[in-house]
Order: C-alpha cells, then sequence, then structure tokens
C-alpha cells in the first residue's frame, strides 16, 4: 500500500496513543482530521499496517486493539477497567521447550492496576 493521508493519520494516532485505542477510536480520532474517512478505510489500512508490522494488534476480551510500539513487550491487562499496560522485555525467561521452534512469543499479565486496586480497599 502507498503512502497516502489516511494511512499517515492513522499510523500516528495509534503511535502516539498510550490507551491502545480500537478501531472505532481510531475512526473518532481520525475524523477530526479527515471529516470523509470511512471506518471501513480504518480497519484496511489498520490490516496492511500490522501485516507491514509497523503497529501490533492485541485482542483483549473479545475486541481488537492496537499498539504503535513494535519492540518486543508485553502487556499487563487489568480485570476491572481493561486498562492496558505495557511491560518491558527486559527480563529472563527460561523454559524447556523440548524439541519446540518458537517463532514468536507474546506474554498477557492480568490482575488490578493500580487504580482498581486503590478503589478496591
Amino acid at each position: 500500500m502507498r503512502n497516502t493521508k489516511q494511512k499517515d493519520l492513522i499510523l500516528n494516532i495509534v503511535q502516539n496513543s498510550y490507551e491502545h485505542l480500537d478501531a472505532y477510536e481510531i475512526y473518532e480520532e481520525a475524523k477530526k482530521s479527515i471529516n470523509n474517512i470511512s471506518l471501513g478505510t480504518v480497519y484496511r489500512v489498520l490490516k496492511t499496517l500490522e501485516d507491514t508490522n509497523k503497529i501490533k494488534k492485541l485482542k483483549v476480551n473479545e475486541m481488537y486493539r492496537y499498539d504503535g510500539f513494535t519492540k518486543k513487550h508485553h502487556h499487563f491487562i487489568c480485570n476491572k477497567c481493561n486498562k492496558i499496560i505495557d511491560i518491558d522485555d527486559t527480563f529472563d525467561l527460561k523454559f524447556n521447550l523440548k524439541n519446540l521452534e518458537v517463532d514468536d512469543y507474546e506474554i498477557i499479565f492480568t490482575g488490578l492496576c493500580e487504580e482498581c486496586r486503590k478503589d478496591k480497599k
């Protein structure tokens, strides 16, 4: 896919969001700059950006969200508010993978975020 105004805008929205937006949230943000952009265009561009490894797609509670940070990292997902927090990939993981060839992996931690833990008390 060639560089287009829509593609550049959507990539910029995803890369500059810390919220791991879903497609509709990206669409709503994109409409602020390109009022006639369609939701279908957003989905097509997101698929292209994912296929070219410019963004990552995450499945959270049966919904897809998009991450502009493509360096190897993991995620923490709050069970209460669904907030997604990036976790750096600096810790050492050692597994006994007998005869397995691993191409990729991602770890998703779940629990309560700091804010929801405070609300629980």
